[in-house]
């Protein structure tokens, strides 16, 4: 009985983190976008560097996640050149193995090049979940470098998820006209 009240609410806990994503307008998608720009800042001075030297830079405000043992995450974005939006971005993830919990975090995919930010938006581009993320702490970015032409953060926004997991995140790209 108390194991089906907790599969119960941890499922509701996830289809409510992320339907809450589904719901951003447009115009509070670029507002969100800036405020988690700062966010990203305050937290570590150092990632003013990536945001200004990138060639372009993919910003998730609000990703929401959940899951117990299966998880599912999904986050809408805007895609940035040189401060410019040049499009939006959405992502799902999914993974599997010993996790628990729900939660939300933003998440900056930062592209040292142009041809990075090109492959990127011509693709349905995919990353292991979390795999090579940092977590935007004071001094990380001192220390972060590109791989493969590709730098992430997250930052936790509410919520915590527990997870020894394998998983995936996929990103699909759409140009703003």
């Amino acid at each position: 009985m108390k194991q089906n009240i907790l599969k119960q609410s941890l499922m509701a806990l996830l289809l409510a983190a992320l339907t809450s994503t589904l719901t951003a307008r447009a115009e509070d998608l670029k507002a969100k976008a800036e405020e988690a720009v700062g966010s990203f800042k305050l937290a570590d001075p150092g990632l003013t560097n990536f945001f200004a030297k990138a060639a372009g830079y993919a910003i998730l405000p609000k990703v929401g996640e959940g899951g117990f043992i299966f998880a599912g995450e999904k986050g809408d974005g805007l895609v940035y050149e040189k401060e410019k939006v040049t499009g939006k971005v959405t992502m799902k993830g999914f993974s599997v193995g010993a996790q628990v919990g729900g939660g939300s975090f933003a998440e900056v995919i930062f592209f040292e090049t142009a041809e990075a930010l090109k492959a990127f938006k011509e693709t349905k581009w995919e990353m292991s979940a979390k795999a090579k993320a940092n977590v935007a702490a004071s001094g990380v970015a001192a220390n972060a470098k590109y791989d493969q032409g590709v730098a992430v953060f997250t930052l936790p926004t509410s919520g915590a998820m527990v997870a020894a997991a394998l998983g995936g995140q996929k990103f699909e790209f759409t140009p703003v006209k």
